[in-house]
């Protein structure tokens, strides 16, 4: 009785949760390189003497999913998507960490920027000079045309390109890509980019909303089983009382 109390408890957070996780996916549907979240759970023994008999379903620290969103073109030299896995590494608000979005747009001192966030090469931020044309090359190599009418493609930096299995990254409180260990990622020649495009979420709308569905009744089923722990236990009382 006691428990199944802490079981069906227990269920019950970890489907609400997950529902929360689910509904986060579908929000961020358009949003360009969002990482779908993956809510895990495992049973875990409650500590504590004469206890070992009750079981909790614990969540675990989020996961993503590392399948790859649609690429769309749309011609602007500073929109860039990663074909195949792999991360841009840009300046988050603690420091290092890693996305998949790539519409670059330029600050007042030059400076390439992701969402408000400095894009790191291989130097570090990038900050490019006045110029009349950027391209980003299949490795990332980023080069510009200067001013002049007689100026020549000239390399200024690479992106800095890193790879990570998705067991391998978490998601900080930004909603940033770092690794799970905290360490930084090194840089990976066999990323490539293609230049002129952009990559949509890796969200199946279809699957969120099934996931949510099996949750809600998970839930309800949770709810059933109280709801039998209390019957149980108000029968147990009338027995003791009798």
């Amino acid at each position: 009785m006691d428990a199944l109390i802490y079981t069906a408890m227990s269920g019950a957070e970890r489907a609400m949760r997950g529902q929360q996780v689910h509904a986060n996916n579908l929000a961020n549907l358009d949003t360009n390189g969002f990482r779908a979240n993956l809510e895990l759970a495992q049973a875990a023994k409650l500590p504590g003497y004469g206890y070992d008999d009750r079981h909790m379903s614990q969540m675990q620290s989020n996961a993503v999913t590392d399948r790859q969103g649609v690429l769309r073109q749309t011609g602007r030299d500073l929109d860039v998507a990663i074909s195949g896995p792999g991360y841009f590494a840009v300046q988050g608000p603690t420091g290092e960490a890693y996305t998949r979005a790539g519409a670059i747009t330029l600050d007042a001192d030059g400076t390439l920027t992701v969402n408000g966030m400095q894009l790191l090469g291989e130097g570090g931020p990038i900050t490019l000079p006045v110029h009349r044309k950027v391209e980003i090359g299949q490795d990332g190599t980023v080069s510009i045309l200067g001013p002049t009418a007689n100026a020549e493609m000239q390399v200024i930096d690479k992106l800095k390109l890193v790879r990570a299995e998705a067991s391998e990254l978490t998601k900080n409180e930004a909603g940033l890509l770092v690794a799970r260990d905290g360490q930084l990622l090194a840089t990976d020649a066999t990323v490539q980019v293609r230049a002129g495009h952009l990559e949509g979420a890796n969200v199946t709308a279809v699957e969120e909303m099934v996931a949510t569905m099996s949750l809600n009744r998970t839930f309800e089923i949770q709810m059933k089983l109280f709801k039998a722990a209390d019957d149980m236990t108000s029968v147990g009382n009338k027995l003791i009382s009798g």
